[in-house]
């Protein structure tokens, strides 16, 4: 079985406290867009879990949350089934497209079905907590409100598509390492909440990443790939996640493609679209 393994855009970030368990509470808007790894599954008859990939890079042992997604349903029902894993990434590690978490949902789920479990879509979520933040989002994409340290999620209803364009800067960011240079005093009140005003109006153009302050005081560079979306009339631009990618969303294709022109003679550039809810289930599974 293959899988393709989507990657996800942040259409807001609003950072509402620290927790007792040093995690931030945040309200964020996920959004998942056409740019995806692809992941093959094989059966073996060992009891082991077998994972490999082109991309001498990233480490393919027992940290790679692939593998640890694999495990965690293993010990989680007490299996003895072994699998073969082969990963073709794309999605490059460190920019705050999710890959890592992309891949840990869809193991869950090429698992559930090769390994013929039917565990229910609660049972995975519960899983996929224990692996990451962002990793129970990527069981249901679209556009999604995620909640408490993103890991809460709550489907809505998908925008209209819009072209993305994607720049990728030559830096990958720790995530820790911007949540450790935001501001004490900085939290988001539910009244100056542009994510809770989006529901309303359904407009994305006031959306805001309350990271952005730290990453562009460590990253300067990357406030200036903002400002070049801006120029070109994106309806909005953001860093994604904690960075380092920086996306523009664009009502047309011609406004895409002139604001890649331009930005891909100075970094990496990909020209996507943003992905719906139920384009994203249909696409998930690309054969046996």
């Amino acid at each position: 079985m293959q899988v393709k393994s989507f990657a996800k855009i942040n259409l807001g970030i609003e950072v509402l406290g620290k927790r007792k368990d040093n995690y931030h509470n945040i309200r964020t808007l996920f959004q998942s867009i056409d740019f995806y790894d692809v992941l093959e599954f094989h059966l073996i008859s060992d009891n082991k879990i077998d994972l490999s990939g082109p991309d001498n890079t990233i480490s393919w042992g027992t940290d790679n949350l692939i593998f640890q997604a694999a495990l965690s349903l293993k010990q989680k029902l007490g299996l003895s089934n072994g699998i073969k894993i082969k990963a073709s990434k794309k999605i490059p590690p460190g920019k705050g497209l999710g890959g890592g978490s992309s891949n840990a949902a869809m193991t869950l789920l090429a698992l559930n079905k090769i390994w013929e479990l039917h565990c229910t879509p609660e049972e995975l979520t519960e899983i996929a907590k224990g692996l990451g933040a962002d990793v129970p989002y990527f069981l249901t994409g679209g556009l999604c409100l995620g909640t408490g340290k993103g890991d809460e999620i709550k489907p809505l209803e998908d925008l209209p598509v819009f072209y993305c364009v994607l720049a990728l800067p030559d830096v990958s960011i720790p995530t820790s390492s911007i949540y450790a240079n935001l501001p004490e005093s900085l939290t988001s009140e539910e009244k100056d909440s542009k994510i809770t005003k989006f529901f309303h109006n359904r407009n994305c153009s006031g959306l805001i990443n309350s990271l952005e302050e730290a990453v562009f005081s460590l990253y300067p560079q990357i406030k200036i790939i903002k400002g070049l979306f801006q120029a070109n009339d994106a309806e909005l631009s953001l860093v994604s996640g904690s960075g380092s990618a920086v996306f523009g969303l664009f009502k047309t294709r011609k406004n895409a493609q002139k604001a890649f022109k331009e930005i891909n003679s100075r970094y990496s550039v990909i020209v996507t679209k943003t992905l719906p809810r139920q384009g994203y289930k249909n696409r998930i599974y690309v054969g046996v």
